[in-house]
């Protein structure tokens, strides 16, 4: 039976950080404790994949590799890779992340501190083969990542034949002398997902759960499509047959994501490894694993690559057979589904069938008509997502009249409170949810120059809003554990727990 429990939605990179991104260092451990301390069981971040050009992180170069600009450069010098002395800091108190002269920025010290690792390499060796023992796709990354540099990241369908065909036969190229920087890209995924350890293991020490994101699809220019190529539907000449997207519906004429399609078939007789391999690798660090566009798995829309979206079709998804070996490959693992609109009993179905809760979003039911209606229990409640406007940005869109029965709506029910959201984050909280994911913004009550992502848009503010510092949301969160506690989502024993460790 699950309990009645509480979370939080604050991207990594959205954490207040000392070189340009929340990353793996210590700013994150000081915001773990500020959750946990605040009562949330939960805090979920998002994909730290290998991102490209968009720095969207739901569009990456790989399903494993980490993003090294999550790399905290301080914690280099703990383990004798820099000297602290040599480090200073870049963009520390901006509420925006500059990924391109973040990464230039680190850059430079991963280069300084890989010089280090590498004449001392017999001080690491044990702890970097180990590592690199379990990264079963390690090698297939470091060359992919290697030839792309080459190649001035231009998408690997556009290198040159032997490069480009490398999987299909690799003595064309001699990697001999590229194995400087081979090591160099397996050092980066070595501290990348040491520090990551270190990070999830502690938030586990203070009872929280870190929950993460598994997409359905993965990019067509990624190191798995390249290197695995029957894996999908593509033609001969290595590019898609079909991609992913879904229909014209009242709102839009059908959307392309561009995303090749699934040999399944050929995935079925290989006994779904790939899939396999995605969950096991991502619940090494998280526990709780959020399927993007679940509703696939009944049904996806299937459209020609050189197609609009609205001359696609419906074709039957891997259903039941798929997500018994995932539960069976991760059987300590928690998953939810993000199944956003009307998609039918056959989702309903698979969600019942695995007790896969799925989503609702308070945010999208702004109207006093729609939150007189109970959610369910065993679902997942957001406030907002990384897509969605902020509570206070939405309300602040509304009309006088809106507002005012908005106002009456909340009041009638006992919140009070002269802040918008200090109504709405609580009235989340009190719903009969098994779980309320609240958004940092929310729980502050930010507005529109917050928004992570305007969905549908090429906008360089997407994926780039950072707290700027710790001075003005602890007394947000502070504010926000007495909701926790007065809608019984606390965990009960804490208290307890820490008498009997001062004891």
């Amino acid at each position: 039976m699950t309990k009645r429990r509480a979370g939080l939605l604050l991207p990594m990179f959205s954490v207040p950080a000392n070189q340009g991104i929340g990353d793996l260092g210590q700013k994150t451990i000081r915001m773990i404790d500020e959750i946990a301390a605040a009562g949330y069981k939960i805090w979920e971040i998002l994909p730290l994949q290998m991102t490209g050009v968009s720095h969207s992180p739901y569009q990456t170069l790989s399903s494993f590799a980490g993003d090294p600009i999550y790399i905290n450069i301080d914690r280099l010098s703990e383990i004798g890779l820099l000297t602290q002395s040599s480090i200073v800091n870049c963009n520390k108190f901006k509420d925006v992340v500059y990924y391109d002269e973040v990464r230039a920025f680190k850059e430079t010290y991963f280069r300084k501190a890989f010089r280090v690792f590498r004449k001392n390499f017999e001080m690491y060796k044990e702890e970097f083969e180990k590592f690199a023992s379990e990264a079963f796709w390690l090698k297939d990354w470091c060359i992919y990542a290697l030839f792309k540099s080459l190649y001035d990241n231009v998408a690997w369908i556009d290198w040159e034949e032997e490069y480009r065909d490398y999987p299909l036969d690799p003595s064309n190229i001699d990697l001999k002398e590229h194995q400087n920087e081979l090591f160099y890209q397996a050092f980066l995924q070595f501290i990348f997902y040491k520090q990551l350890d270190e990070v999830t293991e502690y938030a586990h020490s203070k009872g929280l759960m870190i929950m993460n994101d598994m997409p359905f699809y993965v990019d067509y220019d990624s190191a798995e499509v390249w290197m695995n190529r029957a894996r999908f539907l593509l033609g001969e000449n290595g590019r898609p047959s079909f991609v992913a997207g879904c229909p014209p519906d009242t709102l839009t004429k059908g959307q392309r994501w561009d995303m090749p399609l699934y040999n399944f078939k050929a995935q079925a007789a290989e006994g779904y490894r790939f899939w396999k391999d995605r969950a096991s690798w991502l619940s090494r660090n998280f526990d709780i694993l959020r399927i993007d566009h679940f509703r696939a798995f009944d049904k996806y829309w299937r459209i020609p690559a050189d197609k609009d979206p609205k001359q696609g079709r419906w074709v039957k998804g891997p259903g039941q057979e798929l997500l018994e070996i995932l539960i069976r490959t991760c059987p300590h693992t928690e998953w939810a589904a993000e199944d956003i609109g009307d998609f039918g009993k056959g989702v309903d179905s698979l969600e019942e069938q695995f007790h896969i809760p799925g989503m609702e979003i308070l945010i999208d039911h702004l109207d006093t008509k729609s939150l007189k209606k109970p959610f369910k229990k065993d679902i997942i409640l957001y406030s907002g997502t990384y897509d969605s406007p902020t509570c206070e940005e939405e309300y602040g869109e509304c009309d006088g009249n809106k507002r005012i029965s908005l106002r009456r709506f909340f009041k009638k029910r006992g919140y009070n409170a002269r802040a918008f959201h200090d109504m709405f984050c609580p009235f989340a909280l009190d719903s009969d949810a098994d779980t309320v994911i609240l958004t940092m913004q929310d729980v502050c009550g930010y507005k529109g120059q917050t928004r992570i992502n305007v969905t549908g848009t090429v906008d360089e503010k997407n994926w780039t809003w950072k707290l700027k510092d710790f001075k003005t949301f602890p007394a947000e969160m502070e504010k926000s554990k007495q909701w926790i506690e007065r809608s019984g989502r606390a965990d009960q024993n804490t208290e307890k727990e820490i008498q009997l460790d001062i004891e």
